[in-house]
């Protein structure tokens, strides 16, 4: 029976990606997309546990979802993704109406799970092993990569995709949930990872996004020989109709030169590089259990630069980790304008059940510490990206046009303000037909600030 779904995603590229896997999956089932959670039969909460506040806001939104289910009791609720691997069963005991509860190893089964609920054989739980519940194979086998054939339809823009070639994470670092809701890391082939390429280049995608939690840990052991993520980005670079090529998320510690040659070397790839650096503190990133010191990172901050000449890079960082002092911070900041990074995200810590830091580290930094510290190392990272971009005022630069702008959503009246990416991804915004969506063009840069570069297209290039 054919029924209406909506999936509303909270989280990263990661979740977003898995939200189209499961909207063609289900589409492939005879189920049809909705235009709105209030007029769809089947609700999905695509969730993630990075944070405490994600997962809150999904029990918010369950929570008012009740009423629904009670004038609705046909009306299927499911929570999928990493709260749901993680919570399992006390996702039905905090929001009762419930259906299902699927974790991202057991996305393969949701169809069929869904056909159970709906002949009232529910609530249905199916989650992944914990990694301490089973040996590594039985722990990996529970933990099915979910990588099916998506339509154009299912994804935002027909131009762009986000193409998986890992799953999972190995890293253990001491704050992160994602080695347990994610299982261990296991690399696509890359015959699998070409021929989904091809097809989509074949359908008019010139960028594409390589996704994996480490994304240059990527290694093939399918066939006779080993192929880690530069030998993949020389395959992917040869597919013809394809423009550009980005992959996130790196880790320092696999930042080798052959990639950075790759980088500089391969002309659809593009020179944005995203490496989480997470302090600038020795003795915070050893309780992080990151792998790597201060001074190893600046050093490949160096190679970058030196390697990739004019090379994008952005960061993460958290702030009031267990035991951070105020010396600590300033180191972070000390590294942040230094590296000078083209962007930087930046969240406060949270304690996230089952990690090693809620296990051993007291949660020790006031919460207006966390927040002033927040406040002040985003100041620096502006006052850098500023600065960064002013050497564009009055450069052209060619950008893949997006679609229309934030504010042109908004107001949702035809504007015709756009907005595109450099291939170091830098964001441009400028005013131009709806018909360049989808077109690498070249876009003068008029003025700039630390977020956005503001341009024009057209005749208006060679005005004044």
């Amino acid at each position: 029976m054919s029924r209406s779904f909506f999936i509303q995603t909270v989280g990263c590229q990661m979740n977003v990606l898995d939200s189209e896997l499961l909207a063609a999956e289900l589409c492939r089932h005879g189920h049809e997309t909705a235009e709105s959670l209030r007029c769809a039969d089947i609700v999905l909460f695509n969730t993630c546990s990075v944070r405490e506040h994600a997962e809150e806001k999904i029990y918010s939104a369950l929570g008012r979802l009740k009423n629904a289910k009670d004038y609705n009791p046909r009306k299927i609720i499911g929570v999928v993704g990493c709260m749901a691997q993680k919570d399992g069963q006390l996702i039905f005991r905090r929001a009762p109406h419930v259906d299902l509860v699927v974790g991202p190893g057991r996305f393969h089964r949701l169809p069929e799970l869904l056909d159970a609920v709906a002949k009232g054989r529910g609530p249905c739980l199916d989650v992944s092993l914990d990694r301490a519940d089973g040996d590594k194979r039985a722990v990996r086998e529970s933990f099915v990569p979910f990588t099916p054939w998506r339509d154009g339809p299912v994804r935002a823009a027909p131009h762009q995709a986000m193409v998986r070639i890992m799953s999972g994470c190995n890293q253990f670092c001491s704050y992160c949930v994602v080695p347990g809701v994610r299982g261990p890391e296991q690399s696509r082939p890359a015959v699998e990872i070409i021929d989904e390429i091809r097809r989509l280049a074949d359908g008019e995608c010139l960028e594409i996004t390589l996704l994996g939690q480490t994304v240059n840990s990527y290694k093939d052991v399918s066939g006779r020989k080993t192929i880690v993520l530069a030998d993949l980005l020389e395959m992917i670079d040869a597919v013809e109709g394809l423009r550009r090529v980005k992959f996130v998320t790196n880790h320092p510690r696999f930042m080798t030169g052959a990639l950075l040659e790759a980088v500089r070397d391969l002309p659809k790839v593009s020179p944005y590089l995203h490496v989480p650096a997470q302090s600038g503190s020795d003795s915070v990133l050893r309780r992080m259990k990151r792998g790597y010191d201060a001074a190893a990172y600046r050093e490949m901050i160096d190679r970058i630069r030196l390697t990739i000449p004019g090379a994008a890079v952005t960061s993460d960082f958290i702030v009031g980790f267990c035991g951070e002092t105020e010396e600590d911070f300033q180191r972070t900041a000390d590294l942040v304008r230094s590296a000078r990074f083209k962007n930087s995200f930046i969240f406060k810590y949270s304690p996230r059940p089952n990690t090693k830091a809620a296990e051993l580290y007291a949660d020790d930094v006031p919460d207006s510490v966390k927040r002033r510290r927040n406040n002040e190392l985003l100041a620096i990272q502006n006052a850098v990206s500023l600065e960064d971009n002013r050497p564009y005022e009055g450069r052209t630069v060619e950008i893949l046009v997006e679609g229309p702008s934030k504010t042109a959503r908004k107001r949702n009246d035809g504007s015709s303000q756009l907005v595109g990416r450099t291939a170091c991804d830098r964001i441009v915004v400028f005013h131009g037909p709806r018909e360049l969506i989808g077109r690498i063009i070249p876009v003068r840069i008029d003025k700039v600030d630390a977020f956005t570069l503001f341009g024009s297209y057209g005749n208006s290039m060679n005005a004044g």
